[in-house]
C-alpha cells in the first residue's frame, strides 16, 4: 500500500522482483524490471517527464503539448540493486548485475555489472570486482555465480 504505480499495463515484472517501501513507478512509457531486481525504499521510477512542456508548451494542448513531454522506455536488467532515494529517468536502460548508489539521478545506458553514483549518475565501478573478493570468503556460491555470469556474456544489456 505504500507503493504508487501509475499505467500498470505497461509495466513488466520478473519473477523475483522486490519494490520496497514509498515507491513511485510511473509506467506510462514502459516499464520493465528484470528478474531478482531489488528496489529498495523511496525510488522513483519515472518513464517521462513533463519538466520542459512547463515551460515551452505552456498554454498548449494536444500534440503540441505532447511533442513538449520527454517520454521513453526504462529497461532495467537481472540482479539489479537500486539503492534508497534514486531516481531512474526515460530512457535508461540498466544492464544485469547493475548497482545504482542511494541518491543517484539515473539517466542513459549502461552496460551489465556497472556500479552507478551521484547526480547525475556516471560509473564509478564494476559489480564483479567486490563480487570477486565476496566469493573469495564463499567459494560454496562460486558455481552458481559464475552459471549466471555466462548466461549474461556479451549481452551488452537489460
Amino acid at each position: 500500500p505504500t507503493v504508487c504505480i501509475e499505467h500498470e499495463p505497461t509495466l513488466t515484472l520478473a519473477d523475483d522482483v522486490f519494490i520496497g517501501h514509498f515507491c513511485f513507478i510511473e509506467a506510462g512509457g514502459d516499464v520493465r524490471n528484470g528478474g531478482g531486481t531489488q528496489v529498495t525504499n523511496f525510488v522513483s521510477i519515472v518513464s517521462h517527464s513533463t519538466h520542459r512542456a512547463v515551460r515551452v508548451a505552456a498554454g498548449l494542448s494536444g500534440a503540441a503539448l505532447e511533442d513538449a513531454v520527454i517520454r521513453a522506455p526504462i529497461a532495467i536488467g537481472e540482479r539489479c540493486f537500486i539503492g534508497p532515494h534514486s531516481t531512474i529517468e526515460a530512457g535508461t536502460l540498466l544492464g544485469h548485475g547493475t548497482l545504482v548508489a542511494s541518491h543517484s539521478r539515473v539517466r542513459g545506458q549502461f552496460a551489465d555489472f556497472a556500479v552507478l553514483a551521484g547526480s547525475p549518475a556516471g560509473v564509478v565501478g564494476d559489480t564483479r570486482e567486490a563480487d570477486a573478493r565476496w566469493l573469495q570468503a564463499h567459494p560454496a556460491l562460486q558455481a552458481d555465480y559464475q552459471r549466471w555470469l555466462a548466461l549474461h556474456a556479451g549481452e551488452g544489456g537489460a
